[in-house]
């Protein structure tokens, strides 16, 4: 019998673990679990002494070159010393294995784990580390670039409505907003300033924080190039909805911040930016979750786009009562 076309797979732990044995001469006490699925399929290769992610990229979700120019900036990133998951290869020194899934060819990377624990609520210590490493991750990235997506305000603003409009109706609030804010994001001078290649998604889910405070970077799927205050932005934005408390979101910002001006110079006028970086890559990912809706679709209603918008707005709300304070 004809098995039936699929546009998704979930593939076999046991079959996962056979082949990245045998392209990695893994022992056979290297087992392999499923830890999540998403945008793309993370599971877990370990022993009782190592682990491994492996990362299972869905169908036609990234094409061979941006993996390889995401696994080119990795190895950079490992070159000089910088603490993020990197890359490792086969037994023939090949980094990308194929996979010929029911949907068609998935591309699968194993990288080193990432020791440490998630932290969603951050010391100002732990904000200060965040801040000085992605520093030192700008200093290796301004000025420069891969043959991946660049952030432009097209990228980050226009395509997201267009995606969303394909689900909810431009007359609603919501989707009226994200194009009022839009068109204030396009003309502030976001998309004019220092550039380089950016992560896009520095949040506490995407880095850990070891005993020592040390912190390691992980998950770049989504790097590209776009203003390096992006991803300040971003992190800042995530910040703010894990403190309920202002008070201390904003020593915390501080120590971040502080921590970022340690190891590199950051513009007044970049600081002025953080409300729009912020702002617009939550509409990125909103565009994100509709373009990918078969793993969105769980959530993706009216009520979500509500609560989501709304976050983007009590964030730009908090920012605007803040410069009129001032």
């Amino acid at each position: 019998m004809t098995s039936f076309p699929v546009i998704a797979s979930t593939l076999s732990e046991v079959a996962l673990e056979s082949f990245v044995q045998e392209k990695y001469n893994l022992t056979e006490n290297f087992h392999c679990k499923l830890f999540r699925t998403g945008v793309n399929h993370t599971y877990f290769i370990s022993n009782d002494e190592t682990q491994f992610v492996l990362r299972v990229y869905c169908h036609k979700w990234r094409t061979t070159i941006e993996i390889e120019e995401e696994l080119r900036l990795l190895n950079l990133l490992k070159d000089n010393s910088l603490p993020i998951s990197y890359p490792i290869s086969d037994i023939n020194g090949n980094f990308i294995q194929e996979i010929n899934a029911p949907e068609g060819i998935r591309y699968a990377v194993l990288f080193s784990f990432a020791q440490g624990e998630k932290m969603r609520f951050m010391t100002n210590e732990t904000c200060f580390a965040i801040g000085a490493t992605i520093g030192k991750i700008h200093n290796i990235t301004a000025d420069e670039k891969i043959d991946r997506v660049n952030y432009t305000s097209d990228v980050l603003l226009n395509k997201p409505y267009d995606l969303l409009n394909s689900f909810f109706s431009e007359e609603l609030s919501e989707m009226r907003y994200i194009k009022q804010i839009s068109k204030k994001i396009e003309e502030s001078n976001l998309f004019k300033s220092p550039k380089g290649i950016v992560h896009l998604d520095i949040w506490y889910d995407n880095l850990s924080v070891n005993k020592d405070n040390q912190i390691t970077i992980f998950d770049f799927d989504n790097c590209g190039n776009g203003s390096l205050i992006l991803d300040i932005g971003y992190f800042c934005k995530q910040l703010f909805f894990i403190e309920s408390d202002k008070n201390e979101y904003e020593k915390k910002v501080e120590s971040f911040l502080d921590g970022y001006r340690k190891e590199r110079n950051l513009s007044d006028e970049e600081l002025t930016l953080i409300p729009e970086a912020g702002a617009s890559i939550f509409i990125f990912y909103l565009g994100v979750q509709a373009q990918r809706f078969d793993w969105s679709n769980i959530f993706f209603t009216e009520n979500y786009l509500k609560m989501f918008v709304g976050r983007i707005q009590n964030w730009m709300d908090y920012y605007e009562a803040k410069d009129n304070t001032i």
